[in-house]
């Protein structure tokens, strides 16, 4: 009994810290609903042009200020390694895409302003496909790829 009341417990803390958070964003003009849903829609989409259409991009330029690393050969796709950084100035925003994943947004980050420019994360891939890098900069939208081979898939499709 006194293990259940803990895990209860638990759940209450991880839920009250959780919705306490999202609050104390959302008081700080940190979370914006509209683009939460947005970004919502974006992540569900399953081909390149309609997740960069919800996100709001015509044709985004290819830029030489943007430096996307990420491995010739990923073993695992469960766990691909991918890096960005770039020159630009005022960056908005940086997105990370998979175009032969079910959901081809695999990571969008809203950048404060006066941020580096410096992301790296871990994506998901199911298969060899391109990776592709979106920067948001002084509201122009900037592009940089380059293919993954993947040898033993990460997510279905």
């Amino acid at each position: 009994m006194n293990s259940e009341m803990n895990i209860a417990r638990r759940n209450v803390l991880k839920v009250g810290g959780g919705m306490g958070l999202l609050a104390l964003f959302g008081s700080l003009g940190l979370i914006n609903p509209a683009l939460a849903e947005t970004e919502r829609k974006a992540f569900s989409a399953k081909s390149m042009d309609e997740a960069l259409s919800l996100m709001g991009v015509i044709i985004p330029e290819k830029s030489d200020a943007i430096k996307l690393s990420v491995p010739e050969i990923a073993e695992n796709g469960a766990v691909v390694p991918v890096s960005v950084e770039t020159t630009l100035a005022k960056i908005e925003q940086i997105s990370f895409f998979v175009d032969k994943n079910p959901n081809v947004l695999a990571a969008n980050f809203i950048i404060p302003e006066g941020t580096m420019g410096k992301i790296t994360t871990r994506v998901k891939m199911g298969k060899t496909a391109n990776v592709i890098v979106l920067v948001k900069a002084d509201g122009k939208f900037y592009s940089a790829s380059r293919e993954v081979k993947v040898t033993a898939g990460g997510c279905g499709g």
